[in-house]
């Protein structure tokens, strides 16, 4: 493609086009120069291409690996699962004619309640970092591109849309920028996906700093900066920012606008080359047509239950695991039939198969005996499908209740109870004390009940290590009163984040970052340091094999590790280097802006205050009913994979509804509520009913699209 005669050549319209997306998942093509659509689709933890567009994007999707989340995969503290992973999922894109994927995500869980932290790495920097690169690595080894998000500081759902991140450049830099940074100074990812929120009171959609300063000039990325889906504001001073592509597009109102700044001169030509530039680098690079290779799906789904094997932690055992195999066994627990496997919102996977625990214990002849008559209790719990969702954060920390009052009975019988859980975040854990063994399977994906039957039996040893501190209680997690509640966010605590946090403070804690047993034993010598350069040995003194992984820490925070897989008795030699960091002297001071008024309703406003107005009700509860009815159509379906899809889909529906703004709705949903409905809504809720009807009127005016004429 010889993409600076074509930049010449293209009218001002057609270049409009190119940085604007359209049909939800694609690029604009440009028939006249050949020039043809790239299609994307979500991840970041397998394939979810979808069969068409639908509400908000979520609809039946085409069979896929449902791979383990990134909450499950950061536990094995092994690069290496995330590139076999990766270049599984890139095969799946080819499978279907998809050229990029829409991950991974790599925001800081600075806080357990978020309700996105299962489709994210780690509450440290370099952890996430290195895994999320070699995610990158695997992905684009295979000829597919990917998409680095929520860049950056996305650390909350419930006013992701409008929220206001504070925090100082110190705590930015050290804490949240920082696993960006290492994905593309190593990977050299396609594309990287900016997020809705604003940082320090400028968008992120919109924010020079962010996107040119930072991630171009200092860091040298070299790709396509796209928005995500609905994250746009005002689309010229996004160009202008840094931001080529804007997702899902067939937005009127952005190419007007566009056009209009180019032609009275306050938009440099120049600027909107440079983005198309970019996109059609990208195009040129990865758009290729659908693989005819067959695909070994069986091979994908065992090697999901194998990554899944070895990132289970086993966070408690007395000695009860593993099982020998002549043990009663009662069996109980929600999700050893329906084991939750994966999340819920836009990285949801329709899976090509799913072998639950009762699956995998069917298949052995594993039956389950009376209460009375059984020597172990296997308790399957964990948090359900609406507990943790894209949308929307948590709103406690705790089990749902029948589940802990399930356990406290079982322990009040006097038996052995081994607790395997599921769910992508912490929980706490009353129970901790009382029961014999705790194996935490985090969202394992779609063969994570085979990876149950394995560790439970000893037939895999469980090696994972927590990427994340689990807490006694909510209330001992810093800024706990204050997370999630209001669209201004500040990052008070600074750096403390997770292990930084209790360590200093001395705050008691259920198990501690990088904590994780197995079952065998290891012994590991001293650091010993030669320049920048780290060494130990770690020898396996058990019976079994298994795996290690070595934690360098330097001054209270990991500085290195490297996992280690070990026969029995034998010894290995692990080596870190540490590169060291200059002294930056970045500042740790920030200035907390005012909270916005609530009332008027503007575009900016949270969709749920148009419930302050009169009007504003009779808008909100006519949308709603949308979502309602989906839920209610979900109901009606028989028991099943299909039914449970459905109602997360009209879960997600609900809360992307209620969390969103009237300027993200429009933006997101292209021709169906032009940005005209949005202005109209903001007049009636605000009583203007006139003028609303005069909005709902006027149309904006954009050229045909070239791939329309």
């Amino acid at each position: 493609m010889d993409i600076e005669s074509i930049i010449d050549l293209m009218m001002v319209e057609e270049k409009a086009a190119l940085v604007s997306g359209t049909d939800f998942m694609y690029t604009n093509p440009i028939p006249r120069f050949g020039i043809p659509s790239l299609c994307m689709s979500d991840g970041p933890h397998g394939l979810r291409h979808q069969k068409s567009s639908g509400e908000f994007g979520v609809t039946q999707s085409e069979p896929a690996t449902a791979f383990p989340t990134a909450a499950c995969t950061a536990s094995g503290w092994d690069p290496e699962n995330l590139r076999r992973m990766g270049a599984a999922i890139a095969e799946e894109c080819r499978h279907y004619g998809v050229h990029t994927l829409l991950g991974p995500g790599v925001n800081i869980k600075r806080n357990p309640l978020c309700g996105r932290n299962f489709e994210y790495f780690s509450e440290d920097p370099l952890l996430a970092g290195t895994l999320a690169a070699a995610m990158v690595e695997g992905v684009q080894s295979g000829g597919v591109g990917v998409s680095v998000k929520h860049f950056a500081m996305n650390n909350t759902e419930n006013n992701r849309f409008m929220g206001n991140s504070v925090a100082s450049e110190k705590t930015m830099r050290e804490i949240y920028l920082k696993p960006f940074e290492q994905v593309v100074r190593q990977a050299k990812p396609a594309t990287m996906m900016c997020a809705y929120n604003k940082i320090n009171d400028t968008y992120c959609s919109e924010n020079r700093w962010l996107l040119t300063d930072v991630l171009r000039d200092e860091w040298g990325f070299d790709g396509v900066v796209m928005s995500d889906w609905g994250a746009v504001h005002d689309r010229v001073d996004g160009l202008e920012a840094g931001l080529d592509l804007e997702m899902p597009g067939d937005t009127a109102i952005c190419r007007r606008r566009i056009l209009d700044a180019v032609a009275d001169g306050s938009l440099p030509l120049e600027v909107l080359n440079e983005a198309c530039r970019r996109i059609l680098r990208w195009i040129d690079k990865y758009v290729r047509p659908a693989s005819s290779e067959p695909l070994d799906w069986e091979a994908h789904h065992a090697l999901a239950g194998e990554i899944a094997a070895d990132c289970a932690v086993l966070m408690k055992n007395d000695g009860v695991l593993p099982l020998k195999g002549t043990e009663k066994l009662f069996i109980t627990g929600p999700l050893f039939e329906t084991m939750r496997y994966q999340g819920a919102g836009s990285s949801m996977i329709n899976p090509t198969k799913v072998t639950t625990p009762k699956d995998a214990f069917d298949a052995r002849g594993i039956a389950s005996v009376p209460l009375d008559e059984s020597d172990v209790v296997l308790v399957f719990a964990g948090l359900t499908d609406g507990y943790e969702t894209e949308g929307r954060d948590r709103a406690d920390m705790r089990l749902p209740e029948d589940q802990l009052r399930l356990i406290d009975d079982l322990c009040y019988a006097g038996k052995k109870i081994v607790v395997v859980l599921f769910g992508g975040s912490p929980v706490e854990l009353p129970f901790c004390d009382s029961v014999c063994a705790i194996l935490n399977m985090y969202l394992p994906g779609q063969n994570g009940g085979e990876a149950v039957c394995n560790l439970l039996f000893g037939e895999k040893n469980p090696s994972g290590k927590l990427a994340e501190t689990w807490p006694m209680y909510y209330e001992d997690v810093p800024g706990a009163a204050s997370f999630g509640k209001q669209p201004l966010e500040v990052y008070a605590e600074g750096c403390e984040v997770g292990y930084r946090y209790y360590n200093r403070h001395n705050v008691p804690v259920r198990f501690p970052f990088g904590f994780g047993l197995s079952y065998t034993t290891f012994e590991s010598g001293e650091w010993v340091r030669d320049g920048d350069t780290y060494t130990k040995t770690v020898t396996n003194t058990g019976d079994r094999a298994g795996a290690e992984v070595a934690q360098l820490y330097i001054d209270g925070e990991l500085a290195g590790f490297e996992k280690v897989f070990l026969a029995p008795g034998e010894t290995k030699t692990v080596s870190v280097t540490v590169e060291p960091e200059p002294e930056r002297g970045w500042s740790d001071e920030y200035e907390v802006p005012g909270e916005a008024p609530r009332l008027p309703i503007t575009l900016e406003s949270r969709f749920t205050d148009l419930k302050l107005t009169f009007f504003g009700r009779k808008l909100y509860n006519s949308v709603v009913k949308k979502a309602e009815k989906q839920a209610r159509q979900a109901e009606k379906l028989p028991d099943g994979p299909e039914k449970e899809g459905k109602r997360k889909a009209a879960r997600f529906m609900r809360s992307i509804i209620e969390s969103s703004s009237l300027r993200s709705m429009t933006m997101s949903a292209g021709k169906t509520m032009p940005y005209n409905y949005a202005e109209a809504f903001v007049e009636i809720a605000n009583g203007h009913l006139f003028k609303g009807l005069r909005r709902f009127l006027t149309k904006v005016e954009a050229p045909t699209l070239p791939k329309d004429k």
